[in-house]
């Protein structure tokens, strides 16, 4: 234990972060403000809604700092005011200017979700999902100005299973960086971590995810597109033209074995699934969702549609 509690600032904005502030609020520390990002419209009514970090700070009243960028003076002088021992950043989405980077007498430490040096960037859980990484987990990081290139403090690893998808990682990754940050806080007050600098030959980058991207491409292997559609769940979920329509793919996996139908061909209709025809292998169709409908079951959706998915009609 430290003698002496850090006076902590956190910055961070969604349920992931919520979760890092949430295990520092358990510890000695004490968190001094909160640092996210102005409040967003959301919902059929488009009514402001504060983001998960805000919520949780009102709750335990926390003064809290949503400033549009931390790049004017003002803004920085009002965070220097705080004199803070250490900045905890967990996907805020602001970049830091050199200028708050020096300020905390400790600097500022990130929450990243990937084993860095892979995965740098906004979309690293997705990113390693899509890739078919076997492993993946949280790297604790002393910031500088480059993006996730600064030193690391703490590794977890977390391996991937192969029904995992983006939501279920997130939230696995989110428990796994809230306990490895407590960890991590009192050998940092205490001078007791040495940083380890990232080998940049080894990097890679985990871009910002685009609604397009979830187009599935039937002519690609079924290994790959189970692989993208699990990786895009819950957002943007991958999805298929069929009959001029688009019909999102929730759920569904590859099988082996030859078939001589066109990629996007339904080959076989199934009890739980629908067997479609890919460049390599077929894909097991799971969970889909019809426009302006729920995601639902094969299974259901074939008690009322069968005759619309029958063997020999073309997806995509």
């Amino acid at each position: 234990m430290t003698s002496q509690p850090l006076r902590i600032i956190f910055a961070g904005t969604p349920d992931f972060a919520a979760a890092s502030l949430a295990a520092v609020l358990n510890t000695e520390h004490q968190v001094i403000a909160a640092y996210t990002q102005p409040d967003r419209p959301a919902g059929r009514g488009r009514k402001l809604k504060p983001s998960p970090v805000k919520a949780l700070a009102l709750e335990h009243d926390i003064p809290v700092y949503q400033p549009i960028s931390l790049r004017d003076a003002e803004a920085q002088q009002e965070l220097a005011s705080l004199q803070a021992d250490l900045m905890i950043v967990v996907a805020y989405g602001l970049i830091l200017p050199q200028a708050v980077l020096d300020t905390p007498r400790l600097g500022c430490i990130n929450v990243h979700a990937s084993l860095l040096p892979r995965w740098r960037g906004a979309a690293p859980i997705h990113r390693a999902l899509l890739a078919g990484d076997q492993e993946t987990g949280i790297t604790i990081m002393q910031m500088d100005a480059g993006l996730d290139t600064g030193d690391m403090l703490s590794i977890s690893r977390c391996p991937i299973e192969s029904t995992d998808t983006s939501g279920v990682l997130h939230d696995r990754l989110a428990a796994l960086g809230a306990q490895t940050l407590v960890d991590t806080l009192d050998p940092l007050a205490a001078g007791e971590l040495t940083p380890e600098p990232q080998d940049d030959a080894a990097a890679c980058y985990a871009s910002k995810l685009e609604k397009q991207e979830g187009l599935l491409d039937w002519a690609a292997p079924a290994a790959s597109l189970a692989l993208k559609i699990r990786g895009l769940n819950p957002w943007p979920v991958a999805y298929t033209e069929f009959e001029q329509q688009t019909l999102r793919v929730w759920k569904a996996s590859a099988e082996a074995g030859h078939t001589d139908a066109a990629p996007g061909t339904i080959i076989e209709q199934r009890r739980d699934t629908l067997l479609v025809a890919t460049g390599q292998g077929s894909l097991a169709l799971e969970e889909l969702q019809m426009p302006g409908g729920r995601p639902m079951p094969v299974s259901a959706l074939l008690n009322a549609h069968k005759e619309r998915f029958a063997p020999g009609k073309r997806l995509g």
